[in-house]
């Protein structure tokens, strides 16, 4: 069993763990840090990966940027249109009420990856005690000596080997690929049904083809997934309306199941929890990963601001005091998005008539009060501190 020494050690080669030891890095190229990886060496095979459509804000855009880790394919949005399925209320955002570039982004979870990989590589070549050790799941674990961990190991909801706080929402994301008719470019669509959101929302593929995330019952995400392509775009078409035309065709269909895991305290002595490992979030907002890079950026913040410094003040105290420093910044952010998530993935699925009308108010104010439609956007694409 081989052994480690250093000041940071990151568990985890997902976006969220390659972006913390970037900043870090970046910040401060001298940093004894060493990122265990499960992932292979070669970037070869997350072309089979997972090639879902991950909403990403300008936020994120704008913080990935700053290591030239943003993917050259993307789909911009500009406009969002919010509805109800058979019931009043609508909302709809766009940029130019908000002075910005997009609204959002929509990239191959797989691109993130790779590209975070590559421009780590960058970085790598000026951090002279960066150590990256590709583990297999068989391989025997490595001991740990390390002044600070950092766990950025997530997963996804019941595959992550920890469960402290959250729900079971008892939902399941039908994701895929549609080809459609008539789609206005950059437009994303947000359509609240009985059993939860359907959103179609751009892709770098083309305009008229579009990413489909569908969420309803496990029993009935089964059952369209199990449906052959005709059924499955007529069962489509039934629940989402004519607004773009005719769904044409679908392709690699997926199922993941929802839920809600987020852990109560993200730091106990020199160790911490970032991004899935910390909060796994129903997709209803699209806030998982942008919460996770935000940890990430702030968190690469406060451990610089110890490592960088003269080697007698990086004491334990110093560097728990720096991880409580770091908890309590991204208390606000944290606790908003989780709870407007939930609150937004619970609300959106009940069928109960003083919920239905309330939430039609709710989206007409939107639509109405846009101060209101200003804060909760801008909460969306860039947090708070």
């Amino acid at each position: 069993m081989s052994e480690l020494s250093c000041d940071v050690l990151i568990h985890g080669g997902g976006p969220v763990g390659l972006a913390c030891a970037a900043w870090i890095l970046q910040k401060f190229p001298d940093t004894k840090l060493t990122l265990i990886d499960r992932n292979p060496v070669d970037d070869a095979d997350l072309a089979a990966a997972d090639s879902r459509g991950i909403a990403l804000s300008h936020g994120s855009k704008l913080l990935l940027d700053t290591i030239h880790a943003w993917p050259t394919e993307s789909a911009d949005i500009h406009r969002v249109h919010v509805s109800q399925a058979g019931r009043f209320g609508r909302a709809l955002m766009t940029r130019e009420e908000l002075h910005q570039d997009a609204l959002g982004h929509i990239i191959r979870y797989r691109d993130i990856h790779a590209t975070l990989r590559q421009a780590l590589r960058v970085i790598q070549g000026k951090s002279p005690r960066f150590v990256w050790q590709h583990v297999n799941k068989e391989e025997v674990q490595v001991n740990i000596n390390a002044q600070c961990v950092v766990h950025a190991e997530g997963g996804l909801f019941k595959k992550q080997d920890w469960v402290e706080s959250g729900r079971d929402y008892g939902q399941s994301a039908l994701v895929g690929l549609i080809e459609v008719e008539n789609a206005a470019p950059y437009q994303a669509w947000e359509r609240f049904t009985s059993e939860g959101p359907l959103a179609v929302l751009p892709s770098h593929y083309g305009p008229n083809i579009l990413n489909l995330v569908w969420c309803g019952s496990p029993e009935s995400s089964q059952y369209r997934l199990q449906l052959n392509d005709v059924d499955f775009l007529k069962s489509l078409q039934s629940e989402f309306g004519s607004r773009i035309g005719r769904f044409l065709k679908i392709q690699d269909r997926r199922l993941y199941e929802l839920g809600l895991n987020y852990r109560k305290e993200i730091t106990k002595d020199n160790e911490v929890w970032i991004g899935n490992a910390a909060q796994a979030l129903h997709p209803v907002a699209g806030q998982g990963l942008n919460l996770g890079l935000r940890d990430a950026f702030l968190l690469a913040e406060k451990l610089v601001g110890v490592f960088s410094g003269a080697a007698e003040n990086q004491t334990t105290e110093n560097i728990q005091n720096a991880l409580e420093s770091y908890a309590q910044s991204r208390k606000v952010d944290r606790t908003t998005t989780i709870g407007l998530t939930d609150f937004m993935a619970r609300v959106f699925t009940s069928n109960l008539t003083p919920v239905v009308v309330a939430r039609g108010l709710a989206l007409s104010a939107l639509q109405w009060f846009p101060p209101i439609k200003t804060a909760l956007a801008r909460q969306m694409m860039f947090g708070r501190r």
